[in-house]
């Protein structure tokens, strides 16, 4: 088990989740914090091309392939008729790190800002159902909401909510 502290962003669709997340990322790195990222997709999704020499690998039936460079190095694993694993177990994957930013996961008990714009489809709040989630983070106003609520583009103040809220220090200069 990873025990990295976690945070989520949760929402619908085209609520801003992805955003939110790659300026957090920013702004936490910018701080001196290591960052790593968990994203959620909810369909199949190939990060691989089908003429890649990893990707036949996969099809001729590897379980796992890992990619290696001098820069960077990836490893897909095939579930095949395998169910999705937990998030628990992506977590204990993970490489040491200060933060583990988690984008999705709605169910999952860890705690979360909800992301809301007006310009979403599903506008149905999640927080009402969900008590793990802590603050909401939306492009317009919510003068009835009693959660925490952020401006979706004040990211310096959601990074120092969730700052605060897991107690991570800034790393010494």
């Amino acid at each position: 088990m990873n025990d990295t502290p976690v945070f989520g962003i949760t929402g619908w669709k085209n609520s801003g989740k992805t955003g939110l997340v790659t300026r957090l990322v920013a702004e936490f790195t910018r701080r001196g914090l290591k960052v790593s990222t968990v994203k959620h997709a909810h369909h199949d999704f190939d990060i691989d091309r089908p003429s890649a020499d990893s990707y036949r690998h996969r099809e001729a039936g590897a379980h796992e392939v890992a990619l290696v460079s001098g820069r960077r190095w990836a490893l897909m694993h095939e579930l095949r008729e395998d169910e999705e694993p937990p998030l628990e177990d992506i977590l204990a994957r993970i490489a040491p790190c200060d933060l583990i930013l988690i984008e999705g996961y709605k169910r999952e008990s860890h705690a979360k800002i909800e992301t809301r714009r007006s310009a979403s489809g599903d506008r149905e709040p999640l927080s009402v159902s969900d008590p793990n989630i802590v603050a909401i983070a939306a492009d317009h106003g919510l003068p009835e909401e009693t959660l925490p609520v952020f401006h979706l583009d004040d990211v310096g103040q959601i990074a120092d909510f969730i700052q605060a809220r897991l107690d991570l220090e800034r790393p010494a200069p």
